[in-house]
């Protein structure tokens, strides 16, 4: 398969682009902790090259890395909702249904703790794990590299990004993982107000990023530009599943996930790793105000009740809605390699 000048070109220009939030000088020190940082973070053995992008963009999108090729990392995980696939809980082939809600891939290159317990410290090591799920892709990894050896036009796209390499669980994984760490946040009303444009956003957003400061208490668990703190917290959802607990049994994680970032906030529900919370105003008055059942164990000591009224959880509301940026446009390959 010959690949498209013109599409590598493309990917050379968006990598170049990625870093548009990069600390403005208008900023005040104050404020600047909630811009993206102008570099994206990547291993040094998995540096973001086009070549590498490019092979990501195929993998990611390519059905054929399913066992009965009919799902992809982007089934779950599309652009259109916000990079998750609005439903409550992630749906692999054969229309079988995961445990939880499928995360937003958005930002994930700055976190360093993948998947909704954690349990993947990068995302090379995340890549992987939908793949063989047999909930989602339930595919032999085995018999996968065996596939795409099969594929010439794969073959080449190979070679290119890492030259000597070939087709391994390695590259596969690495692959992947650089087309992740180019889906970052794009400039939102509120980026352009902490940069100095004040009539960015509205009043409303303004006093609602006072109480998310503030008396909401919310930067206790979302905070920095990717407003997340990283860490795992028992929201008192009141179901069965054991979050980070399952992994590592200290009593604090405890039915306890990963926070997720607030970016793009606004495309990415239902809410939460049951995905049983349908909007963001649910959403925002669960936080605020307890957990849903305020008394279940082990319930995160940062989840208390604020006292927040409707009018103040409208006005949190408010402001979630100016962290929705511009979209990215990556666009799905309509041909793969052959």
């Amino acid at each position: 398969m010959k690949i498209s000048r013109d599409r590598g070109n493309v990917l050379i220009r968006f990598i170049a682009g990625i870093t548009i939030l990069g600390m403005s000088v208008t900023a005040s020190e104050e404020l600047s902790k909630w811009l993206r940082p102008e570099h994206i973070p990547a291993p040094k053995d998995n540096q973001i090259t086009s070549e590498r992008v490019e092979l990501g963009t195929f993998l990611y999108f390519d059905t054929r890395l399913s066992r009965d090729g009919t799902v992809s990392c982007a089934t779950c995980h599309n652009e259109a909702n916000g990079w998750s696939d609005g439903l409550p809980k992630a749906v692999g082939i054969e229309g079988r249904e995961g445990p939880r809600n499928s995360p937003t891939v958005l930002n994930t290159a700055y976190q360093i703790r993948q998947f909704w317990d954690g349990r993947a410290k990068t995302l090379e090591e995340q890549a992987l794990g939908p793949i063989e799920a047999d909930v989602e892709m339930d595919m032999d990894l085995d018999e996968l590299l065996k596939r795409l050896n099969k594929i010439e036009g794969y073959k080449v796209l190979f070679e290119k990004a890492y030259p000597g390499e070939g087709i391994t669980r390695d590259t596969l994984a690495k692959a992947i993982a650089t087309f992740e760490r180019t889906v970052v946040s794009t400039e939102s009303p509120f980026d352009r107000y902490v940069k100095g444009d004040k009539n960015a956003i509205d009043a409303n957003a303004k006093k609602g990023f006072a109480l998310f400061t503030g008396k909401g208490h919310c930067t206790d668990c979302h905070d920095g530009f990717n407003f997340t703190d990283g860490s795992f917290h028992n929201l008192g959802l009141g179901d069965a599943d054991e979050g980070r607990y399952g992994l590592k049994k200290r009593a604090a994680w405890f039915h306890a996930f990963k926070t997720p970032t607030l970016r793009d906030v606004t495309k990415s529900g239902p809410y939460f790793h049951d995905g049983s919370i349908k909007t963001l105003a649910e959403a925002t008055a669960v936080c605020g105000n307890g957990g849903r059942f305020p008394n279940s164990e082990k319930v995160s000591p940062l989840i208390v009740d604020r006292g927040l009224n409707q009018e103040e959880l409208e006005l949190l509301v408010d402001f979630l809605k100016t962290l929705e940026g511009t979209p990215l446009n990556i666009k799905e390959p309509t041909q793969f390699p052959q």
